[in-house]
């Protein structure tokens, strides 16, 4: 599915840092990341119970976009994972597997804010 976000990025000449880091397996790895992350935007893809993308919320003040990813139950574990943020955890979502329209989205949020 970040292939498919890459892709556009990279058509769109928008510089990206791709990293795969668990924030159920590498909690204290994605806290670095984010503490010392420069990015205007966040793209979290995530599958399953699909904690990433609040996590990252919980801990930035920038734009968060979640990309639930297909499993088992056809992707909608994840996307109601991602949807169901408590207040003050804002995360935006696109359809499952649309790693694209996540890419399309950060690139309008970039589009206003520089």
């Amino acid at each position: 599915v970040y292939t498919k976000t890459e892709e556009v990025l990279i058509k769109n000449n928008i510089p990206y840092d791709l990293q795969i880091i668990s924030a159920h397996r590498n909690p204290n790895e994605l806290d670095e990341y984010i503490k010392k992350c420069e990015s205007l935007v966040y793209i979290a893809v995530a599958g399953l119970s699909a904690a990433l993308p609040g996590v990252i919320a919980s801990k930035t003040d920038k734009p968060v976009i979640g990309v639930p990813v297909s499993s088992k139950l056809g992707g909608l574990d994840a996307l109601l994972s991602i949807v169901q943020m408590p207040p003050g955890v804002p995360v935006a979502t696109v359809g499952i597997d649309r790693g694209e329209n996540a890419a399309l989205l950060a690139i309008r949020i970039l589009n206003l804010i520089t």
